[in-house]
């Protein structure tokens, strides 16, 4: 039998997590298992060096290697996915290797008036196979209470009476034949008798029913939820489907980062025994569903009132976020499960919203160029213009769709690990310490820089839109040339053990 010791996570930030190992375990897979999010981009192998903890007690068996110099590995810094544990252990986790999850930022997303967004999308959406952009509309139904005289049950009382209310709205012979939902079937008993007999019924157009979705003595509020899933980063907005303002908005780290930053590293995961539950819970409970109730309650709604719901993301992300096998997505010839799914309900995506709400799923193009950019194509409008436009999506995963009304062309690769420290010493994610502009003075070639977080903080690395400045900066001062190379003239030239050049600046 394994010996089991405990492995004690203190984290910078605050707080502190005991878990328990076996002897010879990887200290990163400990990590994950005890949901401690260090940021580990190339998913355990060794290659990054992002995930640095510092040994406080206890015995580790690990080497220094090229992330780590001899005075970092004597002073207690390690690798957490190459050091497996010997005893019982205490280490340190840095606010570095957190960053990912640490600044959760909101963003300042202004409302508009919902009738222009509809009308702009009412007819896009058809040829996609989507419903109408807002198919709600709520009726107000008296019904007579029954008695001795007239014991007939609640569910076939309703359904006398609201096919004569559906008749009369204004659009009332686009409406099919009215059907109950189980979630108002179950409210309905209470909410008669609650109101007099006297409810409101949230009704759903669908192609070939009317579906009362929900039943309540106040006049329902539809609710929309709109959510892109990033391999890094996941964002969302709250809207009220009545008039289309925005009511809030946030964004989170995706958690399935802690099994790579790239998506082939969480597809290699997802194949793994139990891999697919731990991504698809990593997103969904660990994610999704704390940034819909930290959205309801900025909107002062219940999350109930989300009735239906957009998911757009890269082909991988929803895969995993639908729970479908994906693991074929990395292998010749590159085949999805699905480019486009349908049916999929609030109660099968796990996500706190309506049982019954419909989640749309933006359809994909290609194995690699997936709902997120259609969606981005979609909201720009660039199928509908003359002229030719470039859509530039510039995320973990970097997409360019190039055209016009007339025809629409697309490529994909990846950006977010080139940027972020898949092979850059001081690469980070923009999150607070992160150099995020430089300007060299041309004379001196000493540095301005900005850094995420403003004044006071300390610069911990550069993310991707400071590398782009520095290497700007390098050439119109003349440090590199128009191949990116150092021009290894002068005396600030010099090479460090590694054998990297370095510039003094």
């Amino acid at each position: 039998m394994e010996k089991k010791v405990q492995v004690v996570f203190q984290m910078e930030t605050g707080g502190e997590v005991g878990v328990e190992a076996n002897i010879g375990e990887s200290l990163l897979d400990i990590a994950k298992r005890g949901n401690i999010a260090i940021d580990a981009p190339c998913a355990g192998s060794g290659t990054c060096g992002k995930c640095r903890v510092k040994l406080l007690s206890g015995q580790l068996e690990s080497e220094p290697g090229k992330h780590l110099s001899e005075a970092d590995f004597q002073n207690g810094w390690r690798l957490a996915c190459v050091s497996t544990i010997l005893s019982e252990v205490t280490v340190a986790v840095p606010a570095s290797a957190l960053a990912y999850q640490n600044q959760i930022r909101v963003m300042d997303l202004k409302g508009r008036g919902g009738e222009d967004v509809f009308a702009t999308f009412e007819k896009d959406l058809e040829p996609l196979g989507f419903g109408p952009a807002n198919p709600f509309v709520s009726v107000q139904i008296t019904l007579t209470p029954p008695d001795l005289d007239d014991p007939c049950a609640d569910r076939e009382r309703l359904m006398g009476a609201i096919g004569e209310a559906v008749a009369g709205l204004e659009d009332g012979g686009a409406y099919p034949p009215v059907a109950l939902s189980i979630t108002a079937q179950r409210k309905l008993p209470e909410v008669l008798r609650e109101g007099d007999f006297t409810a409101w019924y949230l009704l759903r157009r669908e192609e070939e029913r009317t579906l009362v979705m929900d039943v309540s003595v106040a006049e329902p509020r539809p609710l929309g939820l709109a959510v892109d899933i990033g391999t890094t980063t996941v964002s969302a907005i709250l809207a009220d489907l009545s008039d289309g303002k925005l009511l809030a908005a946030g964004s989170a780290g995706n958690g399935q980062i802690r099994y790579g930053g790239d998506v082939i590293h969480r597809l290699i995961e997802s194949a793994r025994p139990g891999g697919m539950a731990r991504l698809r819970s990593a997103v969904t409970e660990a994610c999704i569903r704390p940034l819909v109730m930290r959205l309801c309650v900025e909107a002062g709604a219940a999350q109930s009132d989300i009735c239906l719901a957009s998911i757009a993301g890269n082909t991988t992300m929803a895969h995993l976020f639908t729970g479908v096998y994906a693991n074929h997505l990395r292998m010749e010839p590159y085949v999805p499960a699905f480019f486009q799914l349908k049916g999929f309900t609030g109660l099968e995506a796990e996500i706190g919203i309506h049982h019954d709400a419909e989640v749309r799923i933006a359809p994909a193009v290609g194995s690699y160029v997936g709902g997120d950019i259609t969606a981005g194509v979609f909201a720009a409008g660039i199928h509908r213009k003359e002229t030719i436009s470039l859509f530039i999506d510039l995320g973990t995963n970097g997409e360019l769709v190039l055209g016009s009304a007339d025809f629409l062309m697309t490529c994909a690769c990846s950006a977010g690990p080139a940027f972020e420290g898949g092979e850059i010493r001081c690469g980070m994610r923009a999150t607070d310490g992160a150099i995020e502009a430089c300007v060299l003075d041309e004379e001196t070639m000493d540095p301005t820089l900005t850094l995420i977080g403003g004044e006071g903080q300390k610069a911990v690395g550069i993310c991707g839109s400071g590398l782009i400045d520095i290497i700007g900066e390098l050439f119109r001062c003349g440090i590199i040339n128009a191949k990116g190379k150092f021009i290894r003239e002068g005396d600030r030239i010099t090479t460090d053990e590694w054998g990297i050049t370095k510039y003094k600046i």
